[in-house]
Protein backbone atom coordinates (compact mmCIF):
# COMPACT_ATOMS: atom_id res chain seq x y z
CA UNK A 1 0.00 0.00 0.00
CA UNK A 2 1.30 3.45 -0.87
CA UNK A 3 2.39 6.07 2.13
CA UNK A 4 -1.04 8.57 1.58
CA UNK A 5 -1.92 7.89 5.70
CA UNK A 6 -0.76 11.20 7.43
CA UNK A 7 1.33 10.40 10.44
CA UNK A 8 0.27 13.47 13.18
CA UNK A 9 2.25 13.83 16.70
CA UNK A 10 -0.41 15.22 19.37
CA UNK A 11 0.82 16.08 23.33
CA UNK A 12 -0.63 16.98 25.85
CA UNK A 13 0.22 20.36 27.08
CA UNK A 14 -2.08 20.90 30.08
CA UNK A 15 -5.43 21.27 31.52
CA UNK A 16 -7.58 22.18 34.61
CA UNK A 17 -5.05 25.32 34.76
CA UNK A 18 -2.00 22.81 35.24
CA UNK A 19 0.65 23.08 32.61
CA UNK A 20 2.34 19.23 31.92
CA UNK A 21 5.80 18.57 31.49
CA UNK A 22 7.25 16.68 29.84
CA UNK A 23 4.26 16.42 27.61
CA UNK A 24 2.78 13.42 27.14
CA UNK A 25 2.28 12.41 23.44
CA UNK A 26 1.14 9.82 20.92
CA UNK A 27 1.33 9.75 17.14
CA UNK A 28 -1.93 8.74 14.93
CA UNK A 29 -1.95 6.89 11.96
CA UNK A 30 -5.01 8.94 10.11
CA UNK A 31 -6.79 7.47 6.81
CA UNK A 32 -7.86 9.65 4.34
CA UNK A 33 -11.56 8.36 5.43
CA UNK A 34 -10.88 10.28 8.57
CA UNK A 35 -12.64 12.97 10.00
CA UNK A 36 -11.79 15.30 12.65
CA UNK A 37 -14.61 13.78 14.55
CA UNK A 38 -12.69 10.56 14.36
CA UNK A 39 -9.45 12.49 15.68
CA UNK A 40 -11.02 13.61 18.52
CA UNK A 41 -12.72 10.19 19.39
CA UNK A 42 -9.27 8.75 18.75
CA UNK A 43 -7.21 11.02 20.86
CA UNK A 44 -10.01 11.37 23.96
CA UNK A 45 -9.26 7.24 23.48
CA UNK A 46 -5.72 7.28 23.70
CA UNK A 47 -5.63 9.66 26.31
CA UNK A 48 -7.92 7.86 28.76
CA UNK A 49 -10.97 10.33 29.03
CA UNK A 50 -13.76 8.50 29.89
CA UNK A 51 -16.54 10.90 30.12
CA UNK A 52 -17.39 12.00 26.89
CA UNK A 53 -20.24 14.49 27.59
CA UNK A 54 -17.67 17.48 27.06
CA UNK A 55 -17.37 19.24 24.08
CA UNK A 56 -14.29 18.41 20.98
CA UNK A 57 -12.78 21.52 19.32
CA UNK A 58 -10.02 22.03 16.57
CA UNK A 59 -8.25 25.38 16.10
CA UNK A 60 -6.26 25.72 13.00
CA UNK A 61 -3.33 28.11 12.53
CA UNK A 62 -5.29 30.22 10.08
CA UNK A 63 -8.40 30.60 12.65
CA UNK A 64 -10.96 28.45 11.75
CA UNK A 65 -12.88 26.06 14.16
CA UNK A 66 -13.56 22.45 13.57
CA UNK A 67 -16.49 21.68 15.92
CA UNK A 68 -19.87 20.62 16.00
CA UNK A 69 -22.56 22.39 14.08
CA UNK A 70 -24.54 23.77 16.92
CA UNK A 71 -21.47 24.95 19.10
CA UNK A 72 -19.95 26.43 15.98
CA UNK A 73 -23.10 28.48 15.05
CA UNK A 74 -22.73 30.14 18.75
CA UNK A 75 -19.25 31.02 18.48
CA UNK A 76 -20.03 32.62 15.11
CA UNK A 77 -23.34 34.48 16.44
CA UNK A 78 -20.90 35.47 19.18
CA UNK A 79 -20.54 39.52 19.72
CA UNK A 80 -16.94 39.03 21.60
CA UNK A 81 -13.95 38.53 19.44
CA UNK A 82 -13.24 37.93 15.29
CA UNK A 83 -15.63 36.38 13.54
CA UNK A 84 -15.27 32.81 14.07
CA UNK A 85 -15.73 30.43 10.31
CA UNK A 86 -16.81 26.93 11.97
CA UNK A 87 -16.08 23.27 9.80
CA UNK A 88 -18.15 20.75 10.84
CA UNK A 89 -16.57 18.16 12.78
CA UNK A 90 -18.58 15.44 11.81
CA UNK A 91 -17.96 16.00 8.00
CA UNK A 92 -14.34 17.57 7.28
CA UNK A 93 -11.96 15.16 6.44
CA UNK A 94 -8.35 15.82 8.21
CA UNK A 95 -6.45 14.46 5.26
CA UNK A 96 -8.38 17.32 3.00
CA UNK A 97 -7.96 19.94 5.71
CA UNK A 98 -4.77 20.05 7.06
CA UNK A 99 -0.72 19.31 5.21
CA UNK A 100 2.46 17.47 6.13
CA UNK A 101 4.05 20.06 8.52
CA UNK A 102 0.76 21.95 9.79
CA UNK A 103 0.42 22.79 13.54
CA UNK A 104 -3.11 22.83 14.55
CA UNK A 105 -5.00 22.72 18.25
CA UNK A 106 -7.27 20.72 19.88
CA UNK A 107 -9.03 20.97 22.96
CA UNK A 108 -11.04 18.40 24.69
CA UNK A 109 -14.00 19.79 27.43
CA UNK A 110 -14.17 23.91 27.28
CA UNK A 111 -14.23 24.12 30.97
CA UNK A 112 -11.02 22.19 31.95
CA UNK A 113 -9.31 22.85 28.56
CA UNK A 114 -7.40 20.07 28.16
CA UNK A 115 -5.14 21.39 25.55
CA UNK A 116 -3.35 19.19 23.08
CA UNK A 117 -0.55 20.93 20.29
CA UNK A 118 -0.92 18.69 17.14
CA UNK A 119 1.80 18.85 14.65
CA UNK A 120 1.52 16.41 10.96
CA UNK A 121 4.73 14.34 9.47
CA UNK A 122 6.66 15.34 6.66
CA UNK A 123 6.26 12.26 5.88
CA UNK A 124 3.06 9.99 5.27
CA UNK A 125 2.81 6.33 6.28
CA UNK A 126 1.50 3.16 5.20
CA UNK A 127 -0.39 1.81 8.25
CA UNK A 128 0.31 -1.44 7.14
CA UNK A 129 4.16 -0.55 8.32
CA UNK A 130 3.62 0.93 11.50
CA UNK A 131 0.44 -0.56 12.65
CA UNK A 132 0.40 -3.66 10.71
CA UNK A 133 -3.39 -3.45 9.85
CA UNK A 134 -5.62 -1.21 7.98
CA UNK A 135 -8.07 0.47 10.64
CA UNK A 136 -10.90 2.03 10.38
CA UNK A 137 -10.25 5.33 12.89
CA UNK A 138 -7.20 6.76 13.57
CA UNK A 139 -5.19 4.49 15.57
CA UNK A 140 -1.95 5.86 17.49
CA UNK A 141 1.35 3.70 16.65
CA UNK A 142 4.00 5.75 19.02
CA UNK A 143 3.77 6.74 22.71
CA UNK A 144 5.55 8.47 25.89
CA UNK A 145 4.39 9.78 29.12
CA UNK A 146 2.25 9.80 31.94
CA UNK A 147 -1.89 10.47 31.11
CA UNK A 148 -3.45 12.66 33.42
CA UNK A 149 -7.29 11.40 34.86
CA UNK A 150 -9.30 14.07 33.57
CA UNK A 151 -10.58 15.26 36.68
CA UNK A 152 -7.49 14.54 38.77
CA UNK A 153 -8.76 12.07 40.94
CA UNK A 154 -5.76 10.06 41.88
CA UNK A 155 -8.62 7.49 43.29
CA UNK A 156 -11.83 6.40 43.09
CA UNK A 157 -13.49 8.27 45.62
CA UNK A 158 -10.80 11.06 45.69
CA UNK A 159 -12.66 14.55 46.67
CA UNK A 160 -9.43 16.90 46.31
CA UNK A 161 -9.06 17.32 49.92
CA UNK A 162 -8.90 14.05 51.32
CA UNK A 163 -5.69 12.05 52.25
CA UNK A 164 -4.76 9.15 49.93
CA UNK A 165 -5.30 5.76 51.46
CA UNK A 166 -2.61 3.79 52.88
CA UNK A 167 -0.94 1.39 50.62
CA UNK A 168 -1.31 -2.08 51.27
CA UNK A 169 1.46 -4.12 52.89
CA UNK A 170 1.28 -7.14 50.48
CA UNK A 171 1.22 -6.93 46.48
CA UNK A 172 -2.20 -7.95 45.16
CA UNK A 173 -2.40 -11.47 44.53
CA UNK A 174 -2.54 -10.97 40.96
CA UNK A 175 0.66 -9.69 41.42
CA UNK A 176 1.63 -12.56 42.56
CA UNK A 177 -0.13 -14.76 40.31
CA UNK A 178 -2.00 -16.06 43.23
CA UNK A 179 -5.44 -15.24 41.81
CA UNK A 180 -8.59 -16.63 41.75
CA UNK A 181 -7.71 -18.24 44.78
CA UNK A 182 -8.00 -22.25 44.37
CA UNK A 183 -11.48 -22.41 45.71
CA UNK A 184 -12.77 -19.92 42.63
CA UNK A 185 -10.71 -21.99 39.77
CA UNK A 186 -10.70 -25.88 37.95
CA UNK A 187 -9.45 -28.39 40.07
CA UNK A 188 -5.66 -29.09 40.30
CA UNK A 189 -4.78 -31.46 37.23
CA UNK A 190 -4.34 -35.32 38.41
CA UNK A 191 -0.54 -35.63 38.11
CA UNK A 192 -0.75 -39.38 38.02
CA UNK A 193 -3.00 -39.83 35.28
CA UNK A 194 -1.00 -36.98 33.31
CA UNK A 195 2.26 -39.67 34.01
CA UNK A 196 -0.12 -42.90 33.07
CA UNK A 197 -0.94 -41.05 29.91
CA UNK A 198 2.72 -39.50 29.03
CA UNK A 199 3.95 -43.45 29.67
CA UNK A 200 1.80 -44.99 27.74
CA UNK A 201 2.28 -42.05 24.71
CA UNK A 202 -1.65 -42.41 24.57
CA UNK A 203 -2.85 -38.74 23.33
CA UNK A 204 -6.21 -38.86 23.91
CA UNK A 205 -5.85 -39.59 27.66
CA UNK A 206 -3.13 -36.74 28.35
CA UNK A 207 -5.57 -34.52 26.69
CA UNK A 208 -8.26 -35.68 28.66
CA UNK A 209 -6.15 -35.36 31.40
CA UNK A 210 -4.83 -31.48 30.86
CA UNK A 211 -8.76 -29.64 29.90
CA UNK A 212 -10.59 -28.11 32.32
CA UNK A 213 -7.85 -28.35 34.87
CA UNK A 214 -5.46 -25.94 36.57
CA UNK A 215 -2.11 -26.66 34.87
CA UNK A 216 -0.43 -23.49 35.99
CA UNK A 217 1.69 -24.96 38.34
CA UNK A 218 2.82 -27.93 36.45
CA UNK A 219 3.51 -26.53 33.00
CA UNK A 220 7.22 -28.57 32.71
CA UNK A 221 5.14 -31.76 33.63
CA UNK A 222 2.29 -31.05 31.05
CA UNK A 223 4.69 -30.05 28.37
CA UNK A 224 6.63 -33.42 28.43
CA UNK A 225 3.63 -34.84 27.11
CA UNK A 226 3.16 -32.17 24.57
CA UNK A 227 5.72 -33.41 21.43
CA UNK A 228 3.46 -37.08 22.31
CA UNK A 229 0.13 -35.55 21.42
CA UNK A 230 1.42 -33.50 18.47
CA UNK A 231 2.74 -36.59 16.99
CA UNK A 232 -0.35 -38.50 17.20
CA UNK A 233 -3.20 -35.85 17.38
CA UNK A 234 -1.93 -32.79 15.86
CA UNK A 235 -5.49 -31.30 15.26
CA UNK A 236 -6.46 -31.52 18.70
CA UNK A 237 -3.18 -30.82 20.68
CA UNK A 238 -1.77 -27.37 18.50
CA UNK A 239 -4.45 -25.35 20.90
CA UNK A 240 -3.24 -27.10 23.95
CA UNK A 241 0.50 -26.71 23.26
CA UNK A 242 -0.25 -22.88 22.35
CA UNK A 243 -1.73 -22.24 25.53
CA UNK A 244 1.19 -23.94 27.29
CA UNK A 245 3.67 -21.82 25.01
CA UNK A 246 1.85 -18.60 26.34
CA UNK A 247 1.80 -19.83 29.85
CA UNK A 248 5.24 -20.40 29.91
CA UNK A 249 6.28 -17.17 28.23
CA UNK A 250 3.86 -14.82 30.83
CA UNK A 251 5.51 -17.42 33.94
CA UNK A 252 8.83 -16.97 33.22
CA UNK A 253 10.92 -19.47 35.72
CA UNK A 254 13.74 -21.32 34.95
CA UNK A 255 13.68 -23.46 32.01
CA UNK A 256 10.77 -21.61 30.73
CA UNK A 257 11.54 -20.27 27.89
CA UNK A 258 13.34 -23.08 26.43
CA UNK A 259 10.67 -25.46 26.84
CA UNK A 260 8.56 -22.58 25.10
CA UNK A 261 10.70 -22.50 22.27
CA UNK A 262 10.95 -26.43 22.17
CA UNK A 263 7.16 -26.53 21.89
CA UNK A 264 7.31 -24.07 19.57
CA UNK A 265 9.47 -25.88 16.84
CA UNK A 266 7.33 -28.83 17.49
CA UNK A 267 4.68 -26.45 16.13
CA UNK A 268 6.20 -25.46 13.18
CA UNK A 269 7.80 -29.42 12.67
CA UNK A 270 11.14 -27.84 13.03
CA UNK A 271 13.90 -29.85 14.74
CA UNK A 272 15.04 -29.21 18.04
CA UNK A 273 18.59 -27.20 18.23
CA UNK A 274 21.53 -28.58 19.80
CA UNK A 275 21.76 -32.46 20.90
CA UNK A 276 18.50 -34.09 21.59
CA UNK A 277 18.44 -36.82 24.63
CA UNK A 278 15.72 -38.54 25.57
CA UNK A 279 16.24 -37.32 29.36
CA UNK A 280 13.77 -38.20 32.35
CA UNK A 281 14.20 -34.99 34.55
CA UNK A 282 12.78 -35.48 37.42
CA UNK A 283 15.57 -38.22 37.65
CA UNK A 284 17.99 -36.32 36.63
CA UNK A 285 17.05 -33.09 39.15
CA UNK A 286 16.83 -35.72 41.82
CA UNK A 287 20.79 -36.15 41.42
CA UNK A 288 20.99 -32.22 40.82
CA UNK A 289 19.31 -31.05 43.80
CA UNK A 290 19.17 -33.80 46.41
CA UNK A 291 20.66 -34.69 49.60
CA UNK A 292 24.39 -33.32 49.42
CA UNK A 293 25.00 -35.76 52.52
CA UNK A 294 24.07 -39.02 50.32
CA UNK A 295 25.89 -37.73 47.35
CA UNK A 296 27.81 -35.48 45.30
CA UNK A 297 26.60 -35.57 41.85
CA UNK A 298 26.25 -38.27 39.33
CA UNK A 299 26.63 -38.88 35.62
CA UNK A 300 24.33 -38.58 32.21
CA UNK A 301 24.58 -41.04 29.62
CA UNK A 302 24.41 -38.64 26.67
CA UNK A 303 23.59 -41.72 24.28
CA UNK A 304 20.68 -43.10 26.15
CA UNK A 305 19.14 -40.14 28.49
CA UNK A 306 19.55 -42.43 31.86
CA UNK A 307 20.48 -40.61 35.21
CA UNK A 308 23.42 -42.31 37.28
CA UNK A 309 24.99 -41.72 40.86
CA UNK A 310 28.02 -41.64 41.49
CA UNK A 311 28.19 -44.61 43.04
CA UNK A 312 27.46 -46.60 39.47
CA UNK A 313 30.80 -45.74 39.09
CA UNK A 314 32.29 -47.66 41.96
CA UNK A 315 32.11 -51.69 41.31
CA UNK A 316 32.72 -52.58 44.80
CA UNK A 317 28.98 -50.62 45.69
CA UNK A 318 26.71 -51.93 42.53
CA UNK A 319 28.56 -54.68 41.01
CA UNK A 320 31.29 -55.54 37.75
CA UNK A 321 28.23 -56.03 35.58
CA UNK A 322 26.31 -53.06 36.33
CA UNK A 323 29.12 -50.54 37.04
CA UNK A 324 30.01 -46.96 34.78
CA UNK A 325 32.66 -46.57 32.91
CA UNK A 326 33.23 -43.11 32.62
CA UNK A 327 36.41 -42.63 31.89
CA UNK A 328 36.40 -45.56 28.66
CA UNK A 329 33.58 -42.97 26.60
CA UNK A 330 34.46 -39.47 28.11
CA UNK A 331 32.61 -37.65 25.10
CA UNK A 332 29.42 -40.38 26.20
CA UNK A 333 29.17 -38.80 29.55
CA UNK A 334 28.10 -35.24 31.03
CA UNK A 335 29.12 -34.84 34.73
CA UNK A 336 26.03 -33.70 36.97
CA UNK A 337 27.09 -31.88 40.56
CA UNK A 338 25.01 -31.30 43.44
CA UNK A 339 24.06 -27.73 43.36
CA UNK A 340 22.91 -27.39 47.20
CA UNK A 341 19.69 -26.15 48.96
CA UNK A 342 19.37 -23.02 48.01
CA UNK A 343 17.30 -23.15 44.99
CA UNK A 344 14.61 -25.67 47.60
CA UNK A 345 14.73 -23.00 49.88
CA UNK A 346 13.84 -20.32 47.38
CA UNK A 347 10.81 -23.09 45.80
CA UNK A 348 9.75 -22.52 49.89
CA UNK A 349 10.05 -19.22 50.22
CA UNK A 350 8.08 -18.51 46.60
CA UNK A 351 5.36 -20.74 47.95
CA UNK A 352 5.25 -19.48 51.21
CA UNK A 353 4.74 -15.85 49.48
CA UNK A 354 1.61 -16.80 46.87
CA UNK A 355 -0.72 -18.71 49.86
CA UNK A 356 -3.63 -15.99 50.02
CA UNK A 357 -4.17 -16.44 54.06
CA UNK A 358 -2.02 -14.48 55.90
CA UNK A 359 -2.32 -17.07 58.84
CA UNK A 360 -0.93 -19.51 56.48
CA UNK A 361 1.62 -17.09 55.67
CA UNK A 362 3.16 -16.32 58.71
CA UNK A 363 3.67 -19.57 59.63
CA UNK A 364 5.24 -21.03 56.63
CA UNK A 365 7.47 -17.65 57.05
CA UNK A 366 8.45 -19.18 60.94
CA UNK A 367 9.09 -22.03 59.40
CA UNK A 368 11.51 -21.57 56.63
CA UNK A 369 13.86 -19.70 58.91
CA UNK A 370 16.65 -20.96 60.26
CA UNK A 371 18.09 -24.68 60.53
CA UNK A 372 15.76 -27.04 59.91
CA UNK A 373 13.59 -24.98 57.75
CA UNK A 374 13.21 -28.07 55.06
CA UNK A 375 11.80 -30.30 57.71
CA UNK A 376 9.57 -27.65 59.96
CA UNK A 377 8.02 -26.63 56.44
CA UNK A 378 7.48 -30.02 55.14
CA UNK A 379 5.84 -30.88 58.27
CA UNK A 380 3.26 -27.85 58.14
CA UNK A 381 2.77 -28.58 54.41
CA UNK A 382 0.96 -31.97 55.51
CA UNK A 383 -0.42 -30.69 58.06
CA UNK A 384 -2.43 -28.02 56.09
CA UNK A 385 -3.27 -30.68 53.23
CA UNK A 386 -1.38 -28.99 50.88
CA UNK A 387 1.67 -31.87 49.78
CA UNK A 388 -0.14 -32.16 46.49
CA UNK A 389 -0.01 -28.61 45.41
CA UNK A 390 3.23 -28.11 46.81
CA UNK A 391 4.53 -31.64 44.87
CA UNK A 392 3.44 -30.07 41.57
CA UNK A 393 5.24 -26.28 42.40
CA UNK A 394 8.13 -27.66 43.64
CA UNK A 395 8.87 -30.79 40.52
CA UNK A 396 8.01 -28.23 38.37
CA UNK A 397 10.30 -25.97 39.20
CA UNK A 398 12.89 -28.46 39.78
CA UNK A 399 12.38 -30.13 36.14
CA UNK A 400 12.56 -26.55 34.58
CA UNK A 401 15.69 -26.09 36.30
CA UNK A 402 17.12 -29.27 35.22
CA UNK A 403 15.64 -28.22 31.99
CA UNK A 404 17.62 -25.31 31.96
CA UNK A 405 21.07 -26.98 32.67
CA UNK A 406 20.72 -29.17 29.93
CA UNK A 407 20.19 -26.36 27.73
CA UNK A 408 23.13 -24.63 28.81
CA UNK A 409 25.10 -27.69 27.80
CA UNK A 410 23.68 -27.76 24.58
CA UNK A 411 21.03 -30.92 25.26
CA UNK A 412 17.05 -30.78 24.48
CA UNK A 413 15.31 -33.13 26.31
CA UNK A 414 13.37 -35.15 23.51
CA UNK A 415 13.30 -38.33 21.82
CA UNK A 416 16.26 -38.26 18.74
CA UNK A 417 13.73 -40.36 16.57
CA UNK A 418 12.79 -38.73 12.88
CA UNK A 419 9.49 -36.79 14.10
CA UNK A 420 10.11 -33.43 13.88
CA UNK A 421 10.69 -31.81 17.30
CA UNK A 422 11.43 -35.27 18.64
CA UNK A 423 8.77 -36.24 21.85
CA UNK A 424 9.90 -36.00 25.11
Amino acid sequence: MARTWLSLTVELLGGRGEELWPWPGRIFAVGPSHTFMDLANAINDAFARWDRSHLSLFTLADGRVITDEETGAEMAASVRGPVIASIDIDVAKVVRTVEPGAEFQFTFDLGDAWMHRCVVGEVKVDPLEVLGIRPDVPLPYWGWGSIPDQYGRRWATDDGESKAPGKPGRPHPMLLHAWPVPAQVPGMIDLSELRIAIGAGDARRFLAAVTGCDIDDALQQVGAGIPMALESSRQEAEPVALSVVNRLSRRGGAGDRVLAEDLLAGLRREPLPGRVVPVDLEMLSMVLEGDPDLSIGGYLDLRTGQVYEDSATDPMTVGEDSAIDVEEEPERWLRLDRTGSRDGWQDMAAFTERQPGEALREQLERAIGGKGAFYRFRDLIHGQNLNDQWYAFSTDRQMGRGREFLADNGIRVGSPGPGPGGAE
